[in-house]
């Protein structure tokens, strides 16, 4: 998770049997750094107990309005006053109700009516109580008011009805905490599209042409656009990825279909990052059924796939920001700089190929001197830069060139992305 260093963040749990997944909540913001407060209700603590987030939060945990904790200050407004998120989950039918039409009857309600910071809901109930009409009302309701709501879950409920009303796991929920409070929303209003991933194009039924590629790092560069308060959307080619919170995701499968959901979205967008592996080739025909072995060699006759940046380069409307991506095995720099006036883009970002037994090898932060000058590459501007870029294939180096010599590095590690 990003760093949440200075945050406040106050956690809401309420008497339902999800309370107890609030525990890894609580330890995951301490462990980014964020100061966190939990309130419970009296029901909660049925499931879990004060003392689990007071050992987890290093702070106390408040359920008593009116709890003589000996501080000259009232408690509720205190809270409300410092907390920079709060968050309610799980959140009951029952609490729902009383945030949607003001009640404070307790100390999580009255926090909540008094706090002017944003606020999360993320329901967890029987999917007969979610879908009545009522508490449909009510979460409208705080909608209208300023609340983002997380939508629970599908799957298997505590009284073993299958349906919508579990929550979401906590590392979801951290994400929509993070996306809150992680970055300054330097992106708000920007409309970006990032391409990820490989494309595969069918041999027949069961083989395809491919390109080695996790998608990595187009999934951290649309994070981080995201976190930045950019309007994201991410296409993206068949990845073991789970999808970023609060992106629009756009899967695809071959290079045409890449093509077309580019043609779709590039009139809603300001800035492109095509950072997907692209298959150059695909086959002439595709078998209907699978491909026998035979004796003998065999050949596939191949031909060029749709040239997507050539498109975007005959199609850009004015103001458009495009950033391509080349790996390259040799002559990066030379190749890349070749790339970048030929398709007319306003950067690259050029990877020196490396073979995944270097990382391994190595470790994540390379130190040896020889490997050093293998992992460098060249600026616009001739000064040398290095890092690592994320495990896998894509290992190696990112060098960005743009028309006006300013260099910059994207290093991706773990999921999060710098520019440097």
């Amino acid at each position: 998770m990003e760093n949440l260093d200075g945050k406040c963040v106050a956690l809401g749990v309420t008497g339902g049997i999800a309370a107890y997944k609030m525990a890894n909540v609580a330890s995951g913001l301490r462990k980014a750094g964020a100061d966190v407060h939990v309130i419970m209700t009296e029901n909660a603590t049925q499931f879990i107990t004060p003392l689990t987030f007071e050992t987890l939060t290093n702070n106390r945990c408040v359920v008593d309005t009116f709890a003589r904790d000996f501080k000259y200050e009232v408690t509720h407004i205190s809270l409300a006053k410092a907390a920079d998120l709060i968050l309610i989950a799980p959140a009951t039918a029952n609490v729902i109700a009383k945030m949607a039409h003001g009640i404070a009857d307790d100390m999580l309600t009255t926090v909540v009516l008094a706090a002017k910071c944003k606020k999360l809901v993320a329901p967890a109930m029987n999917t007969a109580m979610l879908e009545n009409p009522i508490t449909q009302d009510n979460l409208a309701t705080l909608k209208k008011y300023g609340f983002g709501i997380i939508e629970p879950t599908v799957g298997m409920l505590a009284c073993k009805d299958v349906g919508k009303g579990k929550l979401p796991d906590p590392e979801v929920l951290l994400d929509y905490i993070a996306m809150e409070l992680a970055r300054e929303k330097t992106l708000a209003g920007v409309r970006v599209t990032v391409t990820a991933g490989p494309t595969q194009e069918s041999l027949d039924p069961v083989r395809y042409l491919t390109n080695h590629s996790s998608g990595r790092m187009g999934y951290a560069i649309a994070r981080e656009a995201m976190l930045r308060g950019a309007q994201v959307t991410l296409i993206s080619g068949p990845v073991s990825l789970a999808p970023v919170p609060g992106v629009a995701m756009r899967p695809v499968t071959t290079a045409k279909d890449m093509l077309e959901a580019v043609r779709e979205t590039l009139p809603e967008t300001d800035i492109l990052i095509k950072a997907a592996a692209v298959a150059d080739y695909r086959p002439v025909t595709v078998a209907d059924q699978k491909i026998k072995k035979k004796d003998g060699d065999m050949s596939i006759p191949l031909e060029r796939t749709d040239d997507i940046l050539g498109w975007v380069e005959k199609n850009r409307h004015p103001g458009l920001f495009v950033c391509g991506f080349s790996m390259e095995t040799e002559n990066m720099v030379e190749n890349s700089r070749a790339k970048l006036e030929k398709k007319h883009l306003d950067m690259i970002a050029a990877k020196q190929f490396e073979d995944i037994g270097c990382r391994l090898r190595c470790g994540d932060e390379c130190g040896d001197a020889d490997h050093e000058g293998r992992h460098q590459g060249a600026s616009a501007d001739g000064k040398r830069r290095s890092g690592w870029l994320p495990a896998g294939r894509d290992c190696g180096t990112a060098v960005i060139l743009s028309e006006s010599g300013i260099f910059f590095r994207f290093l991706v590690d773990a999921g999060k992305m710098n520019a440097l």
